[in-house]
């Protein structure tokens, strides 16, 4: 027989133990979480500098997916159009041949292999020897000229429907490099804004020493005088000079915002020279300069293993450039990247 017997309940002792045991797991729980070190100046200074690297690296290659989605565009729009001309001489071609059969009807009957073709596809039958033998040379002519057309057309078509679905891909891959863009950025904001005023002010004062200040290399700073540059990159140079101080914003090409890609490729448009939209294309656009010292000013100077950013040399060992976000357009040592190659146009 099962028994029924209600089960022991804890003692009160054993109770307050447990809740005192509970209660000292999250006061020991919250004493780990207060103690947790603030990161210092210096370790979001390297956070965020990454953080920023990481952004101007998918920036270029959002800029790589722009210009395509741009080509694209441009490519899908002239293809539409051949294809609607085609389709107006197809069908002209075929009035003609429609008119060519009436006035045969009038004339007593409409040959058949003519007759044939008013109701299906010449191809269906073009290449038959024995309806060719049927029609006059006119006819063939027109045959041959509407089989050729039909042929254009469907190529055409054919790769209208790839461009556009190439291009829906393209759209797909710009709005993932701007999430990845907008994620990276808003880290390093959140990583920045957990430092005080007045460590973000000596980070800024560390940022300004480590670039030797934002002053013109030939301003002063006993740098030596640099080497002239071609009439078209000191012109470029000149415009880039132009827009010290306007500020970098992701794949903005001027004039108001820029990027680094977008102000190297804005300022020699202004000099009359039509470059790459973006960095990497840019290290392939002109003759590459090796040695530092061999640069001139407005040579393009490409930065980091992968080529993700770029600037105008600037003369005395320093280059003009849009950096990152929360910056402007300004001077800055060329060490300060890892510098890999010059490229003049």
């Amino acid at each position: 027989m099962a028994s029924h017997r209600r089960p022991k309940q804890p003692s009160r002792a054993r109770v307050t133990v447990l809740t005192a045991t509970a209660a000292a797991a999250v006061a020991l729980t919250s004493q780990a979480a207060q103690a947790a070190p603030k990161p210092d100046k210096d370790e979001v200074k390297s956070k965020v500098d990454k953080l920023y690297e990481q952004a101007e690296q998918a920036t270029e290659k959002y800029n790589g997916a722009k210009e395509k989605q741009q080509k694209l565009e441009k490519q899908t729009g002239e293809l539409q159009d051949k294809v609607a001309r085609g389709q107006e001489d197809l069908n002209k071609l075929r009035d003609g041949l429609g008119s060519l059969a009436s006035a045969q009807y009038r004339s007593g009957g409409i040959d058949p292999s003519l007759q044939l073709f008013l109701s299906a596809d010449p191809d269906s039958y073009l290449d038959k020897a024995s309806t060719l033998d049927q029609l006059s040379g006119q006819q063939v002519a027109q045959l041959k000229k509407i089989q050729g057309k039909q042929r254009v057309l469907s190529q055409q078509r054919k790769e209208a429907a790839d461009k556009l679905a190439d291009l829906s891909e393209t759209r797909k891959e710009i709005g993932k490099k701007k999430k990845q863009i907008q994620g990276k950025l808003g880290e390093a904001q959140r990583l920045l804004n957990s430092l005080t005023a007045e460590e973000r002010r000596q980070m800024e004062d560390d940022d300004r020493a480590s670039r030797g200040g934002d002053r013109d290399p030939g301003g002063g700073d006993n740098t030596p005088a640099p080497k002239p540059g071609s009439g078209r990159a000191g012109a470029a140079f000149a415009a880039a000079q132009s827009k010290i101080g306007t500020p970098y914003v992701y794949g903005a090409t001027g004039p108001s915002s820029f990027d680094c890609s977008g102000l190297t490729s804005w300022a020699y448009n202004q000099a009359g020279v039509s470059i790459p939209r973006t960095s990497q294309a840019q290290a392939g656009a002109g003759t590459r300069i090796s040695s530092q010292s061999q640069l001139q000013v407005g040579d393009l100077v490409l930065f980091y293993g992968d080529l993700h950013h770029v600037g105008l040399y600037a003369g005395g060992g320093k280059v003009l450039h849009a950096p990152r976000t929360g910056t402007v357009v300004r001077y800055e040592s060329i060490n300060n990247m890892p510098f890999q190659f010059g490229v003049r146009l």
